[in-house]
């Protein structure tokens, strides 16, 4: 079954996240590429001193990681809830495609990585690293291509990128949280079932939900689940206007839409690419073709490239061949083909769980470099598949 289109949802919601998910992405790129020479100048020393110079309880680096990411967590969780419960994947028959596919794409990655580490127990708390699509990113790559790329393949990438984003946090939750504190999560608890008393007694106050969450916030730091998730589970109690069949409410009848547009620009333009600076900084100093070799480094990059490519593709093919689902509308195998190679780029995501996997900096930087290694040669076979599409269907 192809990926319905909207008109009207198309005209709203669903394009200015598209829109600004790419610009975003092309911003994140430049952050990144930006890190990367700076931690191999003579900036060096000042770049990692000021990350780790402390402000109150936390240092630079932190507040970043478990702060503002937590507004880009709460995003996520906007998205997902919106797209879920009033979007393009709030029927099943939508969410089947980019639904399979995502979890194609986030097994075959974790087996890729953990059969270059099965021989390191300690290695194995990397095997999530290489499961997540970095949405911006991989958006931005496909905007390069305007409307050579079927909007439904934006939509289908979106949509994967999401769900991707959801088993992202439930992995999370469920394996990197350690050494918890009952009182404080007890604590986390009854704030979050306020905030849910707040929804069902029709409250629409943004900022009453805001000012409760950073209490919420507080407390999941101190509980030892990772900070960011409280952005996920606030976002998960802000009120949303249901309009089925019918173009998205407006921002003054649903403050779910509100509140989603007012963080697409500051997360897509500041709090993803402050994020992309602060951690994809790695010196390459003394890096060789040997040291590449090395299982955790070659673990992800492989995971990343391949496995997302093999996730991804097997599924869709499976599905279509047996009927259960079809391509994206006016899409063909050689666009799907690109589409899951770029689904390979897993920045963001991917070093956010790589920090939370390993504490030790030299195997944070292995990490990184695999994380950036199979991220440029997705999008760079990615790119040149979906040229090669455009020079096939552009012949008479």
């Amino acid at each position: 079954m192809s990926l319905p289109i909207s008109t009207g949802r198309i005209q709203s919601t669903l394009r200015r996240f598209l829109d600004s998910e790419a610009s975003g992405g092309l911003v994140l790129m430049a952050a990144a590429a930006m890190a990367l020479a700076v931690a191999n100048s003579s900036l060096a020393e000042a770049y990692f001193d000021a990350l780790h110079f402390y402000i109150g309880p936390l240092s630079l680096q932190h507040w970043i990681n478990d702060a503002l990411m937590a507004v880009f967590f709460l995003l996520v969780g906007l998205e997902i809830k919106r797209e879920m419960l009033d979007g393009q994947l709030s029927t099943w028959s939508r969410r089947i495609l980019p639904g399979a596919a995502a979890a194609g794409g986030m097994l075959a990655p974790a087996l890729i990585y953990l059969a270059f580490n099965a021989g390191t127990p300690a290695s194995i708390r990397g095997w999530a690293i290489p499961t997540a699509t970095d949405i911006a990113f991989a958006l931005g790559v496909l905007s390069l291509f305007g409307s050579r790329v079927p909007a439904s393949m934006k939509i289908f990438l979106a949509a994967l990128a999401i769900i991707d984003d959801l088993g992202a946090v439930i992995v999370i939750a469920l394996f990197y949280t350690s050494g918890l504190n009952l009182s404080a999560l007890a604590g986390a608890a009854a704030v979050l079932a306020l905030l849910f008393l707040i929804n069902r007694a029709g409250v629409k106050t943004l900022t009453l939900y805001l000012a409760v969450g950073v209490a919420l916030w507080v407390l999941m730091f101190i509980s030892g689940i990772h900070a960011t998730l409280a952005g996920v589970l606030l976002a998960l109690t802000i009120p949303i206007k249901l309009s089925p069949g019918a173009p998205e409410a407006s921002d003054a009848e649903s403050p779910l839409h509100r509140l989603e547009h007012l963080l697409h620009r500051p997360v897509a333009f500041v709090i993803v690419p402050v994020f992309g600076f602060a951690n994809a900084g790695v010196s390459l100093l003394g890096t060789s073709i040997s040291s590449l070799a090395d299982p955790h480094t070659l673990g992800v990059a492989a995971g990343l490239f391949a496995g997302k490519l093999l996730g991804v593709l097997s599924v869709v093919g499976l599905l279509v061949k047996l009927g259960f689902a079809q391509l994206p509308a006016m899409a063909n195998w050689t666009q799907m083909t690109g589409v899951a190679l770029l689904c390979g780029i897993g920045f963001t995501m991917s070093l956010f769980i790589g920090l939370l996997a390993f504490d030790d900096p030299a195997v944070q930087d292995k990490v990184k470099i695999g994380i950036l290694l199979g991220s440029a040669i997705s999008g760079v076979a990615g790119s040149a598949v979906l040229m090669a599409s455009r020079r096939k269907t552009s012949r008479p």
